[in-house]
C-alpha cells in the first residue's frame, strides 16, 4: 500500500492538465476523491471518463468534504488566487498551476496567506522534476561546472500557429497580460533559476504579436485541440506570440532565451545550456533521459538517466530503472511525491525541492520586469523590495549556490 493512501485529494479543472494531475496522483497512491469541472455537466462527464467517484458541483462542496486534505487548482489563471485563498482558509493544503496569479500584487498576498496558514503550498513547475534536472542542480551546486557564466535556451511550441487556433489563454482577462512568457516561458525561467541556484535579477525583453487577430469559436475548446469550429468571432490579439529575453543572474552570469507558441513542428521543445568556467551541460526535452556534459580538455560525455549514476535528488525523482524513458507525465508524479511527503509530515518544507508559493511569486516578479522592459525598451531590474515583493522570500525556494552547498 502507498504511504499516501490515507490522503484524499480533489482536482479543480478537468482539461489536459487536470487529467494529468488525476492520473499521476493515482500513480503515487493518493486517493482522488473527485473533480470539479467548468460546469456541472462537464464535471460529471469527465468524472465518468476518468473513473473518478465524484463530480463536485462547486468549490464549497470540495471545501466541506472532510475526506479531502489537498486541493489541486488547474483552472484558468484568473481563478487561481480566489480558489487558492479559499482552500487555505478552509485549512486544506493546495497545489496550484502556474502562473500563481494574474499580478505580483495578488501572488504576494497568497504568499502571506500561505505562510500564516502553516499549510503545504506548491506551484506546479513540474519541469524541475525531470530526474536529470534534480541531478544537475546538485552537480552545479557542488561546483562540477565551475562558476556559472552563460545560460541559454528556448521553449518552442506550435499549437497557436494558425489564426483559427484558440484557447482561453489568449484572453488577457483569463490568462494574464503575458501569454507565451507566462504560459511556457515561466517554466524555463523558473527551471534555470532552480538548476543554477541563481535568481534572475535583470531582464531585457522584446515581445512580438504576429497573429494580430484570431477566430474564437463560439463553443468550448480543448487545449492543443486541432479541431476547427464552423462558428467563430474575430478577436484582436494583444498578447505576445514570441519573446526574446536577455537575462542577468545574481552571480553576474548572463543569459538569453527565446519563447514561441508559433514555431511550426515544435510541439513542446524546451532546451537549455549552462556554460561554466570548468564545463558545460545541455538538455533537450525531446530526449529527456539524455544529459550532455561538455569539456575542454577531455572527451564530452552523455549521461543517460540512471538512478545508479545520479545523486540523491536525481534518484528520488526517478521512478524507473535506466533505459526506461521517463517523460513529461512522469515529472508530475515525482513532483507530487515531494509535495505529499510534506503533506504527510503535516507542514511545509522550509527549503522544498518544488516551487512553493514564494517561488511562484518570485517568478511573477520576473514576469513583471519582463513586461516593463518590453514596454520601456530597456533593461529593467527585478523588484524584490518589500514594496515590489511584499516581503517574499525568493531565496527560500531558489537557494543560492552557497545555501545549496550548506
Amino acid at each position: 500500500m502507498s504511504r499516501f493512501a490515507d490522503i484524499g485529494a480533489a482536482v479543480i479543472g478537468t482539461g489536459f492538465i487536470g487529467t494529468v494531475h488525476v492520473e499521476q496522483l493515482r500513480r503515487i497512491g493518493v486517493a482522488v476523491r473527485g473533480v470539479l469541472g467548468s460546469t456541472a455537466e462537464r464535471g460529471a462527464a469527465r468524472a465518468e471518463a476518468l473513473s473518478v467517484r465524484r463530480a463536485y458541483r462547486s468549490l464549497d462542496e470540495i471545501l466541506s468534504d472532510p475526506s479531502v486534505q489537498v486541493v489541486h487548482v488547474t483552472s484558468p489563471n484568473h481563478l487561481h488566487v480566489p480558489q487558492a485563498s479559499a482552500i487555505l482558509t478552509a485549512g486544506k493544503h493546495v497545489v496550484c498551476e502556474k502562473p500563481l496569479a494574474m499580478t505580483a500584487t495578488e501572488s504576494a498576498g497568497l504568499v502571506t496567506e500561505a505562510e500564516a496558514s502553516g499549510l503545504v503550498n506548491a506551484v506546479n513547475f513540474n519541469i524541475r522534476f525531470y530526474p536529470l534536472h534534480q541531478h544537475v542542480r546538485e552537480r552545479v551546486a557542488a561546483g562540477d561546472l565551475g562558476e556559472v557564466r552563460f545560460v541559454t535556451g528556448h521553449y518552442f511550441q506550435d499549437w497557436l500557429l494558425h489564426d483559427t487556433d484558440w484557447n482561453w489563454r489568449l484572453d488577457p482577462s483569463q490568462g494574464g497580460a503575458l501569454r507565451a512568457v507566462g504560459d511556457i516561458g515561466s517554466h524555463w525561467l523558473d527551471l534555470m533559476a532552480f538548476v543554477t541556484g541563481q535568481p534572475i535579477v535583470s531582464v531585457m525583453a522584446d515581445l512580438a504579436t504576429f497573429v494580430t487577430a484570431r477566430q474564437e469559436p463560439t463553443g468550448p475548446v480543448e487545449t492543443f485541440s486541432t479541431d476547427r469550429s464552423a462558428d467563430t468571432v474575430t478577436r484582436p490579439m494583444g498578447t505576445e506570440d514570441t519573446a526574446t529575453l536577455l537575462l542577468r543572474f545574481a552571480n553576474g552570469a548572463r543569459g538569453s532565451v527565446a519563447v514561441s507558441q508559433i514555431s511550426a513542428g515544435r510541439k513542446n521543445s524546451l532546451q537549455w545550456e549552462i556554460d561554466g568556467s570548468a564545463g558545460a551541460a545541455w538538455w533537450d526535452s525531446e530526449t529527456p533521459d539524455h544529459l550532455w556534459l561538455g569539456h575542454r580538455d577531455r572527451p564530452n560525455e552523455l549521461l543517460l538517466r540512471n538512478p545508479a549514476l545520479m545523486g540523491e535528488a536525481g534518484r528520488a525523482a526517478a521512478a524507473l530503472p535506466g533505459g526506461h524513458v521517463e517523460g513529461f507525465g512522469d515529472t508530475f508524479g515525482a513532483l507530487f511525491r515531494a509535495i505529499y511527503a510534506d503533506v504527510l509530515a503535516g507542514r511545509p518544507n522550509r527549503h522544498p525541492p518544488y516551487a512553493d508559493f514564494a517561488a511562484g511569486h518570485d517568478e511573477m516578479l520576473v514576469n513583471d520586469a519582463i513586461a516593463r522592459s518590453a514596454e520601456l525598451g530597456r533593461w529593467v531590474d527585478v523588484d524584490r523590495s518589500p514594496q515590489g515583493g511584499a516581503g517574499a522570500r525568493p531565496t527560500d525556494a531558489r537557494m543560492t549556490t552557497t545555501e545549496v552547498r550548506a
